[in-house]
């Protein structure tokens, strides 16, 4: 297929930026799969994506230009082996290795986009940074205060003991 006759979208990101992709690409989102299958492909009229700067649309496209040749989601797509695993692909690994706020916003973005398989990569590396971790480490980790006075804390513990790695 020439370049020309590969069909194109339009995105525009919550801060106005404009963005040109190829259908196939921006079809990673179910989001923008399913307004192109309800309203018809845009022509040259942005599709909005309301709740996405430039800066996590962008990182989004490129993480969907990676996989643009994935076998397209099933409804159910293995959901028991995915959820069993925390193991990513070395390629998203480096792709996930941003600062905190980026990777939470790109949680976010895929979430909001319905981009399934990178909303696993984002939730599995959250899940990776805690993994191994006292609760104390993990607060430290994502800057979390503390709010339970240490009478709550130690009921807390005594009523999960169970729970706890023997």
């Amino acid at each position: 297929m020439a370049a020309a006759d590969v069909p194109m979208v339009v995105l525009q990101s919550s801060d106005e930026s404009i963005f040109s992709v190829e259908q196939k690409i921006a079809e990673r989102s179910m989001l923008i799969k399913n307004m192109i299958e309800d309203l018809g492909t845009p022509g040259d009229e942005p599709i909005p994506i309301m709740n996405v700067t430039e800066t996590v649309l962008r990182k989004v496209l490129d993480w969907c230009d990676h996989h643009k040749n994935d076998p397209p989601p099933t409804t159910e797509d293995d959901a028991d082996s995915r959820k069993k695993t925390t193991d990513i692909e070395d390629w998203d690994q480096k792709y996930m290795q941003v600062d905190q706020e980026m990777l939470f916003e790109i949680i976010l973005a895929a979430n909001y986009m319905d981009i399934k398989a990178l909303l696993d990569v984002g939730c599995k590396t959250v899940a990776n940074m805690i993994k191994g971790k006292s609760p104390e480490e993990i607060r430290k980790t994502f800057n979390i205060q503390n709010d339970f006075t240490p009478e709550e804390e130690d009921q807390i513990r005594r009523e999960n003991e169970w729970a706890e790695d023997r």
